[in-house]
């Protein structure tokens, strides 16, 4: 009797434990803070991350691999080259209750247009019509073809029609209200941001309780909060605190090679240097790549020879960088008229990627060196990309991974001409414009056989990187996160960077 009591206690205080650990919050540091909680209002990395806890879309992209899967849709058709079928799925409330229909899908993409509420406006103004056939099927048609449409829907969050045409639109701002696996609990600007576990969702509750974000933007105050044990896990490691970190034994590193890529754009405005192919060639071989990645990096990067990563649609693999070779820049200037050279400014942001202001200040040295007088101007994250909307940038610093896994849209953002009224060139922050590249963005998004595009997106890659140099790039970032071992905490990176706590569990 007294050994069956003894066993049954035991059971007892195990399963306490269990359902201890299974209550436990889990507090992380990340390395960018939201600007708001309207899943529509920010476009960001830094945004959507957040968004993507509170939020479904139709799709997601799911675990380490980011595959695209069914969320709030549970099957999707293209049915021509402008028109896509979507069934939804049935049984879903959002966290006030309310019922998940085709209204609220429609409401949403309508939404998009307003650039009171919208940082997706290009998204918005691409859609023709909604069609709702029923509570559960709807046929969305856009005004052209959008072939990586439904790639993006994993961005685009759902939210509640009658609920945020209701709530007073400041609330909407600060208080979001999804379908997604965490309840808002509490915001506060700066210090944190704490969510609950949605014990309804439709993809079953997930396994960690109770999430407290704390965004902490200077490196080496969120490293102080892990090895004090504040924070369970950092996102974001300096490159300067690799070693130091790797050596704690009470912390461990968790690196995935990241699908952002660092790269140089360039105006060809007619009658400036960089209008001459000899010249943008120049430009690419007198930076030491390899050193950069070596000294600046710490060896957490790897070198690029184009802007998409494999996993996108259109990465060419036989794509090779230009050769660092300063002698033949120099060369090169000489024969296009530039033999002493000119002046340029180097711009870029001071506060976005791992050690950018560093990066663009290793570029303007090396320039120097084969006689082009570059002028660093790095600046706050703020004001920069404010520059890079506007279009008025000479040469500057930046990076870019494309969420829809697909080469096309990230050509038509960042490398058609500037055309605010169809949508192209929006993130063409140095005007860059050439009619064979804009033709061939063009022709690829009317092309439905999958291959035949991925085919046509390629020659545009090669095209692009070695025929006009429409961008110099330079490594694909290494993103590096540390958990601290006592944590129990199971973690493995996605390709996108984001922070999916529904993902995570304790051991």
């Amino acid at each position: 009797m007294k050994r069956t009591l003894t066993i049954l206690l035991a059971m007892v205080v195990l399963l306490a434990a269990g359902d201890a650990r299974a209550q436990k919050t889990l507090v992380a540091a990340q390395d960018d803070s939201p600007r708001m909680m309207n899943p529509h209002g920010d476009d960001s990395d830094a945004g959507l991350q957040y968004f993507a806890n509170f939020f479904d879309g139709l799709l997601e992209r799911k675990g380490p691999d980011g595959i695209l899967s069914p969320a709030l849709a549970v099957k999707w058709e293209r049915l021509d080259e402008l028109n896509w079928k979507f069934w939804l799925r049935q049984g879903v409330r959002f966290h006030n209750g309310n019922p998940f229909t085709a209204e609220d899908v429609k409401f949403t993409f309508e939404r998009l247009s307003d650039p009171n509420v919208s940082e997706m406006v290009n998204t918005g103004k691409s859609i023709d019509s909604i069609t709702i056939h029923d509570d559960y099927t709807l046929t969305i048609k856009t005004k052209a073809a959008v072939p990586w449409f439904v790639n993006n829907l994993h961005q685009i969050f759902i939210m509640d029609k009658e609920d945020t045409t209701t709530r007073d639109p400041g609330d909407v701002m600060v208080r979001p209200i999804g379908t997604g696996a965490y309840k808002f609990v509490e915001w506060v600007k700066g210090s944190y941001v704490k969510m609950a576990a949605n014990e309804d969702y439709w993809e079953g509750a997930p396994p960690i309780k109770n999430v407290e974000i704390r965004p902490i933007s200077e490196s080496s105050t969120r490293f102080a909060a892990l090895v004090s044990g504040q924070v369970a896990m950092l996102t974001g490691v300096p490159v300067e605190l690799y070693d130091q970190i790797s050596k704690n034994p009470q912390l461990e590193i968790v690196s995935k090679p990241a699908r952002r890529a660092i790269f140089l754009a360039l105006s060809n405005a007619p009658g400036t240097p960089m209008a001459d192919i000899r010249v943008r060639q120049a430009i690419y071989m007198a930076i030491d790549e390899d050193e950069i990645i070596a000294k600046v990096m710490r060896g957490q990067a790897a070198p690029a020879a184009q802007i998409p990563d494999p996993p996108t649609i259109g990465y060419d693999a036989e794509l090779k960088r230009l050769p660092y070779d300063p002698q033949k820049a120099k060369e090169l200037l000489k024969a296009a008229g530039y033999e002493k050279g000119f002046a340029i400014t180097v711009t870029g942001p001071n506060d976005r990627y791992i050690q950018d202001a560093k990066i663009a200040e290793a570029v303007a040295k090396y320039l120097a060196k084969v006689g082009i007088q570059a002028t660093l101007d790095v600046k706050p994250k703020s004001i920069f990309f404010p520059q890079v909307n506007e279009g008025i940038l000479q040469f500057y610093l930046i990076g870019w991974f494309d969420g829809t896994f697909d080469m096309g849209r990230t050509y038509a953002k960042l490398g058609h001409t500037r055309d605010k009224d169809r949508g192209f060139g929006e993130l063409n922050g140095a005007s860059y414009s050439d009619p064979e590249i804009d033709a061939l963005i063009e022709s690829t998004a009317v092309i439905l056989d999958a291959k035949e595009r991925e085919k046509q997106l390629q020659k545009l890659n090669r095209m692009a990187m070695v025929d006009k140099i429409v961008w110099i790039p330079l490594h694909y970032q290494m993103d590096v996160y540390a958990v601290r071992k006592d944590s129990q905490l199971n973690f493995q990176p996605r390709p996108d960077r984001w922070m999916i706590y529904k993902e995570l569990s304790f051991k």
